[in-house]
């Protein structure tokens, strides 16, 4: 791990998730009634909490509009949820200047071609092993672990590591 990138993940304030293939493993479930399921990572999730606890905001941000995610987002108490914005760049500018933060106090997670423009934008680019090459040459950090599989939870503990938060 570069002593550079821990440097800027202390400054962190705000974490922004990418959702399909960042926060789950990409696969979406379903059923014969029309219902959608999706599986979501238990130690993500109290990552989250934990990261929550250390006084980090997080947002997640999905192209994609899903119940599952809006249920999720309400579990873990995420208080900013875009869940179905196709315009990623718009968004992370709006939260921006919403909570009056600079590129440099913000973490984005992505994993495809439309995350690019934020991953771009945000003061520290992160992805998932599984991630497109197109991305991976983007991020400043690519987790071992897979979308939905504790990539989220990786990246979590760098921050809290970074930021020296006692658990």
């Amino acid at each position: 791990m570069k002593e550079s990138l821990l440097k800027k993940l202390s400054k962190i304030k705000l974490l922004i998730l990418d959702v399909d293939g960042v926060l789950t493993d990409n696969g979406v479930y379903v059923g014969s009634d029309g219902n959608e399921y999706k599986k979501f990572n238990i130690q993500d999730g109290f990552g989250i909490y934990l990261v929550q606890k250390a006084g980090i905001k997080i947002a997640l941000l999905s192209g994609r509009y899903s119940k599952a995610t809006e249920y999720r987002a309400q579990e873990l108490k995420i208080q900013h949820v875009y869940n179905g914005y196709t315009d990623k760049l718009k968004v992370y500018l709006e939260l921006k200047e919403k909570l009056s933060l600079q590129d440099k106090e913000i973490a984005f997670v992505g994993d495809d071609l439309p995350d690019l423009p934020v991953l771009n934008e945000a003061g520290i680019a992160l992805t998932v092993s599984n991630a497109q090459s197109e991305v991976k040459k983007v991020a400043e950090y690519a987790t071992k672990a897979s979308g939905g599989n504790g990539a989220v939870r990786e990246i979590i503990n760098l921050i809290l590591k970074a930021k020296k938060f006692k658990y």
